[in-house]
């Protein structure tokens, strides 16, 4: 089992300790490669043979890249895209974040940001991450904003307090889950050190986003190495995939799109989520660079394909039971297809034909998931996508465990079988 690509996306996810993290790293992986940046208020000249990318709101990114034309052929037949998640399951920092507590304490005032397991957040070393918005003389930007140490803890209570912790405890996220951040006698501002991190000014902020983060590296485990265990696995792991097999493919007769969108732990209903129109507006404004008529656009649209790549529920092996009797994927077992006969995920047979013929293409494994038939299930980009531009549409993702976890596992051989696989489909 080669582990290197595993490490790789291991590294990936270190240097994306938040959503705006995780699309400069994609962008920075395909200005490498040659791709070249694009604003959505300017005018677009597209070359053919080109790659491009376009960012809205910091933390979702559209990269696409045209086919050279091939004499006596049509330009293009259609799309080929990805779509995967920025964003994972976290606790945003409130406006006036500190609290002053017993005149001994200062801890920080959060939220959650969508539904994650709330208990493994507790005695962890955690810090923040996002942006941080200042004026400067040619408008608003924003700056990237890490705090890299360890900073911030949610101290459990101690069981001689709760003797019944371990029959099972409730969280209350406004009382039981604020970092703690420092204590009364200290200086430090927290808005300072995110503006240090930013290498700007605490009185030149004018907003922020920033989230807490798990500190722990992401490391190989298991008895042969053979498992991964890291923060945001779901869906940063996809995002390294997607990202990296666009990179690496060279289309023929299809625009290779990857979408990497956010808010989809809270929704999508974002302008920058699935269930926007970034989608559809980066799809048209191609066709208009191209001098690709509304017809044209249409008939391009109906030859297309869209691949959700969203992580998926492994077996798991202290609980085998929650999974569906027949429909269990196993870590390291390859790319998992994703069925729901209420459609909260878009496979349908067609696409789940087209993604197994080219999981057998890439000579790579693949394996079914379905919820159980008596548990509700998580929805994902697919059918959010599918309902912004109508094409034929798969859910997938990487097999596993805990997922919404302060910290996930994965099986470490199954990102590049993704990569391989998403690699043959943008080479088609």
């Amino acid at each position: 089992m080669s582990k290197k690509m595993a490490k790789e996306m291991l590294q990936f996810i270190e240097r994306s300790p938040s959503p705006y993290h995780a699309v400069a790293n994609a962008v920075q992986l395909l200005r490498e490669e040659g791709y070249r940046g694009l604003e959505e208020t300017d005018q677009w000249q597209l070359e053919r043979g080109k790659g491009y990318y376009v960012v809205r709101n910091d933390s979702a990114m559209i990269a696409f890249r045209i086919p050279q034309e091939m004499p006596g052929k049509a330009l293009v037949t259609g799309f080929h895209i990805t779509a995967s998640h920025s964003d994972s399951p976290s606790f945003k920092v409130k406006e006036n974040p500190q609290m002053m507590v017993e005149d001994a304490y200062i801890k920080l005032n959060t939220e959650r940001y969508g539904g994650m397991i709330l208990s493994t957040w507790l005695d962890r070393p955690l810090s923040a991450a996002g942006r941080v918005m200042v004026r400067e003389a040619d408008g608003i930007v924003a700056k990237l904003v890490n705090i890299d140490r360890n900073l911030l803890v949610i101290p459990n209570v101690a069981i001689h307090m709760n003797r019944d912790m371990n029959k099972g405890m409730e969280y209350n996220p406004q009382t039981d889950m604020l970092p703690l951040f420092g204590s009364a006698v200290g200086k430090t501002e927290f808005l300072k050190l995110a503006a240090e991190s930013a290498g700007v000014s605490e009185k030149d902020i004018l907003g922020f986003d920033l989230f807490l983060y798990a500190r722990e590296k992401g490391c190989l485990i298991g008895a042969e190495e053979e498992f991964v265990l890291s923060p945001r696995l779901d869906d940063l792991q996809c995002v390294y995939a997607s990202v990296r097999a666009l990179a690496e493919a060279v289309p023929e007769k299809y625009i290779n799109l990857c979408a990497v969108f956010d808010n989809e732990e809270v929704g999508s209903t974002t302008r920058q989520g699935a269930d926007s129109t970034f989608l559809s507006d980066v799809l048209v404004r191609i066709c208009e660079g191209l001098q690709i008529g509304k017809a044209e656009y249409r008939r391009l649209l109906a030859g297309s394909f869209l691949i959700s790549a969203d992580n998926a529920h492994a077996v798991h092996p202290n609980h085998p039971e929650k999974a569906d009797p027949t429909n269990r994927p196993y870590l390291n077992g390859g790319i998992v297809i994703k069925y729901h006969g209420s459609q909260k995920y878009a496979t349908d047979a067609y696409s789940a034909a087209v993604m197994k013929d080219i999981c057998t293409r890439a000579k790579v494994p693949w394996q079914n998931y379905a919820n159980r038939s008596d548990m509700a299930g998580g929805s994902t980009l697919g059918n959010l996508s599918e309902a912004q531009v109508s094409m034929p549409t798969v859910d997938i993702g990487l097999p596993q465990l805990a997922m919404h976890s302060a910290v996930e596992t994965a099986g470490a051989q199954d990102t590049e079988y993704a990569v391989k696989a998403l690699r043959t489909f943008y080479g088609e």
